[in-house]
């Protein structure tokens, strides 16, 4: 962070001007308790019972804040340092999203010159916006891409805050005050038991991270597993997994593309834990059929993944797309079942686990802020606040019902092709 250059005189009507803002906004919406402060101390509102305190470090992040507030701004302007938050975080993206909800009268047209626009904003070149994947959406280069990009940041940083297993999907907990590892081994089990697995079934997990479902179900439920993944951080550490518990002969891990599957190898169960949200709205036929050929008649596919609200959509950029999952693309639950079901499989039996994942997210923050320096030093200080930000953020949305966790188990059944070649014909 560097020291911004601003004239006395206009960063005192910089304060003055704020100052007036965020007292019309404790008058006009009362169950607002915050705080507002300059880095150099100077307080600009604050309400007896503050559950958080916002932290001004440049001026220039004013304008943001105050003329129009979007998303992708409010996040930019904390992964940067620009803006910070002291005390409750959730509370704090409350009030980002009454901040982004306001009329656009309420404040008028701002005048820049007084909230030091001039001075420039920190640019974060950890994070720098110009940064594009290459080649067209969803081809195999470009979503390789778009992995390595969150995935590959650091084994050392996940490690921090995952826990042993490395699952880097929702834990299922028995109570909200439960750990997360222990909630994790449940979510591990309860997966292996609703695929059925049994000694001797070849079972395929897509998008397998850093391996911890293909060992625990090759080591408690005697299967040969296979995972693939498109990160090449992942498939090391999982390698490494892999032979120091000694299971080389029953379970493997390869840089694959879901696509590239050869359709020869039939499998009995199916995984796909926390993938779904990478595959994209336009590649859903051909993700669903080729779980189809490559299941065996009567296998079973598990799909687990986070939906998109069917009646909610929050305009502007969005920040978790730009910054933290580069061409992620949710889509509502029907849609799922819909081209599941027009793949030829059949479903039986869907279920929500969103309370789960927020939980989930509540634990990994409080690990990622645990041990804040390590993170920073494996990673940087934009990355950590990105990190926190999104997986803050994202329990919200789970709370308030804006996305959700869904687990859709799916069957091949006999004589399958001739079915799907009959509902073809009927359509």
């Amino acid at each position: 962070m560097f020291a911004f250059v601003i004239e006395p005189a206009q960063l005192h009507l910089t304060k003055h001007f704020a100052s007036k803002f965020f007292h019309r906004l404790i008058n006009e919406y009362g169950d607002c308790e915050f705080s507002v402060r300059f880095a150099d101390g100077t307080n600009l509102a604050s309400t007896p019972r503050s559950k958080f305190t916002l932290v001004i470090n440049h001026p220039g992040v004013l304008e943001k804040i105050l003329d129009n507030p979007d998303e992708l701004t409010l996040g930019e302007a904390f992964i940067s340092g620009d803006l910070d938050v002291e005390g409750d975080f959730e509370a704090a993206l409350q009030f980002a999203e009454l901040l982004m909800s306001l009329p656009s009268e309420f404040n008028g047209k701002l005048d820049s010159r007084l909230l030091g626009a001039a001075a420039p904003l920190h640019k974060n070149a950890a994070n720098d916006p110009d940064l594009q994947l290459a080649g067209d959406i969803h081809s195999r280069e470009r979503d390789r891409a778009a992995i390595a990009r969150h995935y590959d940041v650091s084994n050392e940083f996940y490690q921090l805050w995952l826990d042993p297993y490395m699952q880097y999907s929702a834990a299922f907990f028995e109570s909200p005050d439960e750990d997360l590892n222990t909630a994790q081994i449940r979510k591990l089990d309860r997966l292996c038991r609703k695929l059925m697995l049994k000694p001797g079934d070849r079972f395929l997990d897509i998008g397998c991270g850093w391996g911890g479902l293909v060992t625990y179900a090759a080591s408690h439920f005697g299967v040969e597993a296979l995972g693939i993944t498109a990160s090449t951080n992942q498939a090391q550490f999982a390698w490494e997994r892999i032979r120091s518990a000694g299971l080389e002969n029953r379970c493997a891990v390869r840089v694959c593309d879901y696509r590239d599957l050869e359709q020869a190898e039939a499998y009995d169960k199916i995984a796909s834990i926390g993938m779904f949200e990478h595959v994209g709205e336009s590649m859903l036929p051909l993700y669903f059929a080729q779980a189809f050929q490559l299941l065996r008649p009567r296998g079973v596919f598990l799909n687990s993944g986070i939906a998109d609200s069917a009646i909610y959509h929050r305009p502007g950029a969005s920040f978790i797309d730009k910054y933290v999952f580069p061409d992620g693309e949710l889509v509502p639950l029907y849609k799922a079942v819909q081209q599941a079901e027009m793949s030829g499989l059949e479903v039986q039996d869907v279920g929500g686990f969103g309370d789960h994942y927020a939980l989930t997210l509540d634990r990994w923050v409080e690990l990622l802020e645990k041990h804040a320096t390590q993170a920073r030093e494996a990673t940087n200080d934009a990355t950590y606040r990105t990190w926190r930000l999104y997986m803050a953020a994202s329990a919200r949305a789970f709370r308030a019902g804006r996305i959700q966790l869904f687990q859709m188990l799916l069957r091949k059944p006999d004589q399958a092709a001739a079915r799907l070649e009959s509902r073809k014909t009927a359509a």
